[in-house]
């Protein structure tokens, strides 16, 4: 009897654990080495990715194409580790722990370098056309900054070492994730708290739909939510099996009714919006230089009405059919 049961238990394990699609449609390698960071345009037409080899490279994702190859000046090794395109496919942003650049895309060159002194960058967000930065750091502030007029205000609401911001196109609102349970959306002009969010254990991601219809929190464990921007009413919890579940990139799609995420154990995976019910997921191509043969998906994004795009650490862009 024992024995039956203990089949019957196997046989369910591996049923919830097949994916969606054992193949991509299309993969592509951007990096032969691998990638540190990574971020797909909203628009899933570029790619940006910090190269473990050769620097950071931008990809058209249309004709796999590079269309760039960017490195800091004087430095023998590429230390990027955070990547963000602006909504607008105008700008990107890169940074280290130490320092951040702004890029234009629309002619690949550098709009300016900054270096940060009072502690370590953790991530980073990009207005529309750079026209305001979000910088969160290890000491628990956040920086705003507008580096085409100078005016610059630091958020001092959290207690405990940044995690994760994210930006509003128009660069008026910001939200952070901190490891002191707590998420904030705050008003860029005045610095003012507009909600919180709080949290069982330590915000590790959040996001912001670029359209102001939703936001993202999640944290170390369990509790991954998605909220009405305008209300502040909670409108459903991811569901899954997983004792904890960490995310490393989020894109809500255009029509607003799912959410493509990705994770550090090479899941991508698609969610209903209003219900917060897995969809389909997927997963991408493994890292063969790390340890245990994972990789972590750094991008996301919705290739066209029927695929979905990821960009990992194992260096290959990978499109996924949607059922």
């Amino acid at each position: 009897m024992l024995r039956n049961i203990l089949i019957i238990y196997c046989l369910v394990s591996i049923t919830a654990c097949v994916d969606s699609g054992s193949k991509p449609v299309l993969e592509f390698q951007h990096a032969e080495d691998g990638t540190q960071a990574a971020d797909i345009s909203a628009d899933a037409k570029i790619s940006v990715v910090s190269s473990i080899d050769l620097g950071v490279i931008v990809w058209d994702l249309e004709f796999n194409q590079k269309i760039y190859q960017w490195g800091y000046e004087g430095e023998g090794v590429n230390l990027v580790s955070n990547i963000k395109i602006a909504y607008d496919t105008s700008t990107v942003i890169t940074a280290d722990r130490d320092s951040f650049a702004i890029w234009n895309l629309q002619n690949g060159e550098p709009e300016g370098f900054w270096r940060i002194d009072e502690s370590t960058v953790r991530d980073v967000a990009v207005a529309n056309g750079g026209t305001g930065i979000l910088v969160g750091r290890g000491n628990g502030t956040v920086l705003f900054f507008e580096p085409y007029t100078g005016r610059r205000i630091e958020f001092l609401g959290h207690q405990e070492k940044i995690n994760s911001v994210d930006l509003s196109p128009n660069g008026r609102y910001a939200l952070t994730g901190s490891n002191d349970y707590v998420a904030y959306l705050w008003d860029t002009d005045t610095g003012r708290v507009i909600r919180r969010y709080d949290h069982p254990s330590r915000v590790t991601k959040v996001a912001l739909d670029p359209k102001g219809r939703f936001l993202f929190t999640a944290d170390s464990q369990k509790a991954a939510r998605i909220y009405n921007v305008q209300t502040g009413e909670l409108v459903s919890q991811l569901k899954f099996l997983q004792r904890q579940k960490i995310f490393t990139s989020v894109e809500f799609s255009d029509d607003g009714s799912k959410l493509l995420t990705g994770s550090p154990d090479r899941h991508l995976t698609l969610w209903d919006v209003n219900t917060g019910e897995r969809l389909q997921h997927w997963r991408v191509k493994p890292n063969s230089r790390s340890v245990g043969n994972s990789a972590i998906v750094y991008g996301v994004g919705f290739y066209d009405d029927n695929q979905v795009i990821s960009e990992s650490s194992s260096g290959w862009a990978e499109v996924w059919q949607l059922d």
